[in-house]
């Protein structure tokens, strides 16, 4: 089976510093593979790396495609998405709105006053990604009047709404009680099962560990495990590194 991602010794330089060094790994169709690492370890900058937003060496394949010198937008078009660590939502649109923004292309929403004017076919896809974030109960719901769950739930929805094949994930747990990580976790495993493969970056080990199929570590920038999350629990490099560090 052909990977859906595949990263070849990818590398980020910031002036004489290595963010990233030969990182390689891979994400398979309708799986969710976690990374994780301690502050500093360049999770967000391989993520900026592969969705175009970071100038990088190596290789980013999505699909067997190289994609690698494409930009932001093109990659998007081509089914990868992201979510990033702050939940930058719509305050004045309803969570479906805020969902059918994403619907649109840039060229086509010129304006934010086009979303009350969308064809019913791209009101739909909006509340097909409501739907799978299980967010459908307060679609006409304004941000401000959602819990921090439902808040990055939405965001999750609005990248979803894109339509990816790929979506990389950054830190959606972040400020989440264990209840609602949970909760997360639970819909995040049934986005896989309507075709969605996602890269989860996450400091929630339960999210994680409980989540994942695969879970690859970071530190220095370097990869220093990949392996089933109950590998990776007893995997002394990573206790040492990081899991140590998190209390276990």
């Amino acid at each position: 089976m052909t990977a859906l991602l595949e990263l070849t010794n990818l590398g980020v330089r910031y002036g004489g510093v290595a963010a990233l060094t030969d990182v390689s790994f891979s994400v398979e169709p309708g799986s969710i593979v976690g990374l994780i690492g301690p502050n500093g370890a360049g999770k967000t900058t391989l993520v900026d790396a592969v969705t175009g937003y970071t100038p990088a060496s190596g290789s980013v394949r999505l699909d067997g495609m190289d994609i690698t010198r494409m930009r932001p937008y093109t990659r998007a078009r081509l089914g990868l998405g992201r979510t990033f660590q702050s939940v930058e939502l719509f305050d004045d649109l309803t969570v479906l709105e805020n969902a059918l923004v994403a619907v649109s292309t840039p060229r086509a929403l010129t304006a934010l006053g086009h979303v009350f004017r969308r064809p019913s076919a791209d009101i739909e896809v909006a509340r097909a990604a409501l739907v799978l974030c299980e967010l459908e109960g307060v679609a006409g719901v304004y941000p401000r009047e959602l819990s921090h769950g439902q808040r990055k739930l939405a965001g999750v929805a609005r990248a979803v709404a894109r339509r990816p094949r790929l979506l990389c994930l950054d830190e959606p747990a972040a400020g989440l009680d264990s209840d609602e990580s949970i909760e997360l976790g639970r819909r995040l495993r049934g986005l896989t099962q309507q075709g969605i493969s996602l890269l989860l970056i996450d400091h929630d080990m339960g999210l994680v560990l409980e989540t994942c199929d695969r879970v690859v570590v970071l530190d220095f920038g370097r990869i220093i495990a990949d392996d089933l999350p109950g590998k990776i629990r007893s995997d002394s490099t990573v206790i040492n590194s990081y899991l140590g560090a998190q209390g276990g």
